[in-house]
């Protein structure tokens, strides 16, 4: 005889998971306080797991029960890439400029993609993550195409 299946568990048949919004007052303590623990981490307000856990006053096998189900909704948000192509000129530094301006503006590089100098001018693509960067994406281009060196900075896609 055939084995009988558990059709009624959706995660068997597509593999997927399923996630929740829950209120943090109706967590179970065990899980919100691997949630501060966490966070405590990621702030780099504690350097080891075992700082972390005892900080919230959790167990560290509570902690790895949960840490990989727990995250705040605020990391669930899709990051936001942006790819940026410039055309600059072949001299010593500017690539470096640009590179400085993303991080002043919070941008965070991804990819760096450049094309051989060919007659004094070098295309580069980046592709950088901008979820912190907020509205300043516009901002950083402006300044881009200001920026000595840059003779084109425009935006080819973003997602």
């Amino acid at each position: 005889m055939p084995e009988s299946k558990d059709l009624s568990n959706p995660v068997r048949l597509t593999g997927q998971e399923k996630y929740y919004l829950i209120r943090e007052d109706i967590l179970p303590e065990g899980v919100l306080k691997t949630a501060q623990a966490k966070e405590l981490l990621a702030r780099g307000e504690v350097k080891t797991i075992n700082d972390a856990v005892e900080q919230v006053g959790l167990s560290r096998s509570a902690f790895y029960k949960y840490k990989d189900g727990i995250h705040p909704l605020s990391k669930l948000e899709r990051e936001r890439i942006v790819t940026i192509s410039m055309d600059l000129e072949h001299r010593s530094g500017i690539l470096s400029k640009v590179l400085a301006m993303i991080a002043n503006h919070e941008g965070n590089v991804l990819t760096i993609h450049q094309s051989i100098p060919l007659q004094g001018m070098a295309n580069v693509v980046i592709s950088m993550e901008t979820s912190v960067m907020g509205e300043k994406v516009r901002g950083l281009l402006d300044q881009l195409q200001l920026q000595e060196g840059v003779k084109r900075a425009m935006i080819i896609g973003q997602g």
